[in-house]
């Protein structure tokens, strides 16, 4: 019982971030229609953010909730700007250019970023300070600590607020009518340039909460922290459904409960990804958009 408890909140710390990535995916995909593989750069660049700002601030201020929450902050203006310059650099030029010259762009300069992040700070592993206080708690005879419980609620709070902004608000109004049709939402007087804009500055600001709940679980991380991440979250987000908010959870919730309860069943702790393709291949074949997508149409 106490090791089914356990690996319960493991997979919901774990789903949890994948959650978070895979819609940070879907944000830039549902409006722009383009895949951004630079996002996992992008998400380094955050934990390495995190990383220098939270380790000044331990030096000068006591509340490590203070500390997380500036680091959190200061963290997103980063990420944005860089995402906001990588879509005037990389996207934009190629808007009416063919999908694979976008793809092969995003590749490019997720390999730039990268670099940039070895050669500014260097290939050594480094330590994420805690950034959530060192407390634990009894759950049913398992003493679990508070930061697995507060990256469930944060990324919890972080897709509410999300799906409200989306609905309730003008910019998420505009941001669905540019992804249903963009010329018509153009004709509609909608800036549409300005919101492809906002959908990247989203898609930092979650992927840098994202890096923030992470840092915090898996504390030690390279140049390359966010190779692995991603792409498992980008394979969540076309598991639930690319372009779908509900699809991009659900998606990042099921390879989250894979990659931690399969080695427990599973003789060979690897064999976790050879059952997550399987279960990605076996729902693409009978629901080619994925579990909640929804099936475009094609204008003539």
């Amino acid at each position: 019982m106490n090791t089914f408890v356990q690996q319960i909140i493991n997979f919901l710390q774990l789903g949890s971030i994948y959650a978070l990535c895979a819609l940070s995916f879907t944000m830039v995909y549902g409006v722009a229609r383009l895949v951004n593989f630079a996002h996992g750069s992008i998400f380094g660049v955050s934990m390495y953010v995190l990383f220098f700002a939270s380790t000044y601030l331990f030096n000068v201020i006591e509340s490590t909730w203070l500390v997380y929450v500036i680091s959190l902050v200061i963290s997103c203006i980063v990420t944005s700007l860089i995402a906001l310059l990588l879509e005037r650099v990389a996207y934009t030029p190629l808007r009416n250019a063919p999908k694979v010259a976008v793809v092969v762009s995003s590749v490019g300069a997720g390999m730039v970023i990268e670099y940039l992040i070895l050669n500014i700070a260097g290939s050594k592993a480094l330590r994420m300070p805690s950034l959530i206080p060192n407390i634990k708690f009894d759950l049913l005879g398992v003493s679990v600590p508070l930061y697995k419980f507060m990256i469930i609620i944060i990324a919890i709070i972080t897709m509410v607020v999300l799906n409200i902004v989306i609905k309730k608000t003008k910019l998420g109004i505009a941001m669905r009518a540019v992804s249903q049709d963009r010329v018509a939402a153009g004709f509609m007087g909608i800036q549409t340039s300005k919101v492809v804009s906002a959908s990247f500055v989203f898609g930092a600001i979650i992927a840098a909460v994202a890096a923030s709940l992470y840092g915090t679980a898996y504390s030690i991380f390279a140049y390359d922290v966010g190779e692995s991440i991603i792409w498992w979250s980008f394979i969540a987000a076309v598991l639930g459904g690319i372009g779908s908010i509900n699809g991009a959870v659900l998606g990042g919730y099921i390879i989250g409960a894979i990659s931690v309860l399969a080695p427990i069943i599973l003789p060979v702790s690897s064999y976790k990804d050879i059952v997550a393709f399987a279960v990605l291949i076996i729902v693409l074949l009978v629901k080619p958009t994925g579990l909640l997508g929804k099936k475009g149409i094609e204008k003539i």
